[in-house]
């Protein structure tokens, strides 16, 4: 399937849905050849629409790219923004695994890049997924290095903190 033709907006609290499933979509089907089982089903667990309200209450914006998925409009992917502290942003970026590496995932960082630019951010971090290194890497960020996060079950999961200066 080619998505040449897909579009990108601001997301509002009525997408949230729709994010939690391209969401739960790009780690079924991309997080296994990275992570075992157990790993992907704690990754993808709680990711409800609620999820997505709450970060757009506090403050973080989201960016969807939309197109044709088996003949509806779907969420293809999403990229964030948030403020980590003072000039510090952090982001994060999903695509769904049919529409992967077909350059939507980058569309949406420099979304987010912009508005963080915007809202003057001069670093913005990623907690990167080891399914999401190399596409960080290929959009200039660089690693700090390895460790791990907590999923919202509370439980790890193995990342790289990445970082990359903005201008």
């Amino acid at each position: 399937m080619k998505y040449s033709e897909f579009e990108t907006r601001r997301a509002d609290p009525a997408d949230a849905e729709a994010i939690a499933l391209a969401h739960v979509d790009s780690i079924r089907s991309i997080g296994p050849r990275f992570y075992p089982p157990n790993v992907v089903d704690d990754w993808a667990a709680g990711l409800t629409a609620a999820v997505y309200v709450n970060a757009m209450d506090t403050g973080e914006v989201f960016f969807l790219a939309t197109g044709d998925l088996a003949g509806e409009r779907a969420v293809l992917g999403f990229a964030s923004d948030y403020i980590l502290e003072g000039s510090q942003h952090g982001t994060s970026v999903y695509v769904r695994g049919i529409a992967a590496r077909r350059g939507i995932g980058s569309v949406l960082l420099r979304l987010a890049e912009a508005h963080a630019v915007a809202r003057g951010a001069t670093t913005i971090q990623v907690e990167a997924s080891l399914a999401g290194v190399e596409f960080y890497k290929a959009n200039g960020f660089v690693e700090i290095g390895p460790g791990e996060t907590r999923l919202i079950s509370g439980r790890p999961i193995a990342c790289v903190f990445m970082r990359k200066a903005l201008t």
